[in-house]
This record gives C-alpha cells, structure tokens and sequence, in this order.
C-alpha cells in the first residue's frame, strides 16, 4: 500500500494533535478537518487505546466521524517488539473488513509504518453505542456461542479455500498463522528460562503438570504447523478470546482486536470455544457446537469436514490457545485472565488427550505421504 499522508506517524501520545488527526481523518473523508483533540483516558496493553475526544468541522460530521474515537497503536515500551501485532490489525481494518462480512468497529484511519515499526488504527467508541463487553471472568451460554460461531461460518465461508490466497490474490499478504505463531514463539518466549517462570506462576499451577514439559510442547507445536499446512485455509480473526468480542445491544456478536491469517477453520474454533465456555458447560456443548458450526458452513457452500475430522482438528489445535496463554505477559492481561484461560486449555486438552493426537494425525500424514510416493510403508520389526 501507498504511504498515507498522515506519516510520519506519532511514536508518543502527545504528538497525537490536531493537526495529525486531520490528516489521518482525510484518509477516509477527504476535506474533513479537526480542530481540537481532547485525550479522555488510556488504557495500556498489547495495545495502547486511547480514546479522544474530538472538536470536528461541519464537514466531518456530515461524513459521519464522531466525536468520541478510540486510537490504538503502539506506544508502550515493548511496542516495537510487538510491531507485528500493529500491522496485522492494521491490515485487518485496511485489507479485509472493508471486502468481507464481519460485524466490526468503523474504522476511520489505518496505517502502519515499517521503519517506524507503528501501526494505528482509528476506530469508533463502542461505549457510545453501549454495547456489552465479554470478559474472560464471565464464560459464554450456549446461545451466545452458537450465534457467534454462526457468524463465524460465514465469515470463513467467504474466503474458504480460496484462489485468492496464491501470490497475486488479494488475500495473499495475509500470513500462514501457525507458522507464524510458532515463529514468534521461537523467537521470543518458548525458551526454558522464560518457560519455567510461567510454570512457577498461578498460571502453572492451575494447569497439568503432563502439560509442563516444553520439549514435548515444541515438537508438538512443530507438528501442528505441518498439519495445519495440510488442511484447506480461510482468513481468520485469529484472537477470538472474550476480551477482543462483545455483543450488540439486541444480542448480536462484535468482534475486535483482530490479528488476521490464514489457516484452518477449526484453528479459530478451538481457540474460541476452549477459551469462551466454562470448563464444564465445554465438556457438555462442544460436540454440539461444533455440529452447529459445520452446519452453518455448509449452508453457505462449504464442503465442510466431516464432524470427526473436524473433532480431531478441535482437538489438535487447542495447543495453540494453550501456548498463547501459558506465555501471555501479565502486563498484556492480568494474571486472573491468564490463569483462567490456561486452566481452560489445559482441561480440554486432557479431554482431547491433545498431544497424543497430534502424535497420531502426524503419522497418519507421513503415511499418507508414504503411500503417494509409491514408497513402502514401513512395518514394525
């Protein structure tokens, strides 16, 4: 994409001024300006959200901006680190909301920056409509989730398996998610040192000590990256947790946060659903909800999985959630938040009996393989 006029864009809270935002606002409503930026309070975490409140020209307001706006970027001490996270929600807001069906903020302003390693986004102030947050201490009924994974078959209908993801389509740019995920695992975070610290946290010891063992996690993970590789993709939110979703005032699910990539269906599923339900509202719904899901995909045109393959993909994929919230600085979400969605993993991935699962689908692919070659499949001696 193009630079926008709006760049130089600001790496400090104070430099986000009137003259800025007029800039970044005629991105999206040309001619439009804005004569006072007023900051109401800030909020620090992956993100920094910023809401401001504006004194807007009569052109702004006939275009629809209003006057209470969140801005988020990155403006913390570990935010150049955590530049990639920028830009994938940049590329969200820009890329993708615009061409698919998502019930998301409006967006006035996206752009990152790559030598400044900054991403912005300018988004509406869900407050002023009153919608209902979701938080990851209040777990979600069944209705709630069935009628966000309805939405959700919808939205991943529309890019299933799509030609779009070769290297001139539209939705190439978007990243293979699990590998990516597992690259910045490597990079950062799933390291012995850093391991044992989060084991010896709350967090740790509200999990199974048969999931402590990184060794066996990292070739685990290594393995989901090459089944993941094996399965059709679509785009996905790709950070469904209860903290980035809400619910509209008649009931309707939201969506925000987004770190969008390419990957399986049941990647997003697993992450959602494991981290959405109380362990034992899981225990009971799951199989259910999956079936809803499938449904619904189906109904848009989809040649969905079978409900056991996709029962097996569940499974394999709640490493993913597990991982995440295992290394989640506390600094990005409190301990509680954490600890209540490592629990979750945890629990549905003995249910799951995940890594033996993951084990069993990465023979079953190397014997597949084997059998298409026209190799011999070895026998045991």
């Amino acid at each position: 994409m193009p630079p926008s006029n709006a760049r130089p864009l600001p790496l400090d809270i104070k430099d986000i001024d009137a003259a800025w935002m007029t800039r970044a606002l005629q991105t999206r409503a040309p001619g439009v300006a804005c004569m006072g930026v007023e900051i109401v309070d800030v909020i620090k975490g992956t993100c920094t959200k910023i809401r401001l409140r504006l004194t807007l020209d009569d052109a702004a307001k006939a275009a629809g901006i209003p006057k209470s706006v969140i801005l988020k970027g990155g403006f913390e001490d570990h935010s150049r680190p955590m530049a990639h996270i920028h830009e994938s929600e940049v590329r969200g807001y820009r890329d993708l909301f615009p061409f698919v069906d998502l019930p998301v903020p409006a967006c006035y302003f996206a752009d990152f920056q790559d030598d400044a390693e900054q991403g912005i986004v300018i988004l509406e102030d869900l407050v002023e409509r009153d919608v209902a947050f979701c938080s990851a201490l209040r777990p979600q009924s069944f209705e709630q989730t069935s009628r966000r994974l309805s939405v959700l078959a919808r939205f991943h209908a529309t890019t299933w398996n799509s030609s779009e993801f070769e290297a001139v389509g539209r939705w190439s740019p978007f990243p293979e998610s699990e590998s990516s995920l597992r690259a910045y695992m490597d990079q950062y975070l799933l390291r012995p040192e850093e391991w044992r610290r989060f084991v010896m946290a709350p967090r740790g010891a509200a999990t199974s000590v048969h999931l402590h063992d990184l060794d066996r996690l990292i070739a685990a993970f290594d393995k989901l990256v090459k089944l993941s590789r094996r399965l059709p993709h679509c785009i996905q939110h790709g950070d469904t947790h209860l903290g980035n979703l809400y619910h509209n005032a008649d009931g309707s699910p939201g969506f925000l946060d987004s770190l969008p990539g390419r990957g399986p269906a049941m990647r997003e599923i697993a992450y959602h659903l494991a981290g959405a339900l109380d362990t034992g509202d899981r225990r009971r719904w799951e199989r259910a909800l999956i079936q809803h899901y499938l449904a619904a995909l189906e109904s848009y045109g989809v040649s969905a999985p079978t409900f056991d393959e996709a029962v097996e993909q569940y499974g394999a994929f709640l490493l993913d959630g597990y991982i995440v919230f295992m290394v989640n600085e506390s600094f990005y979400q409190p301990e509680s938040i954490n600890t209540a969605y490592t629990a979750r993993f945890s629990a549905a991935m003995i249910d799951h009996d995940t890594l033996a699962l993951i084990d069993e689908l990465d023979r079953r692919s190397i014997r597949e393989d084997t059998v298409a070659a026209g190799r011999p499949l070895e026998t045991p001696g």
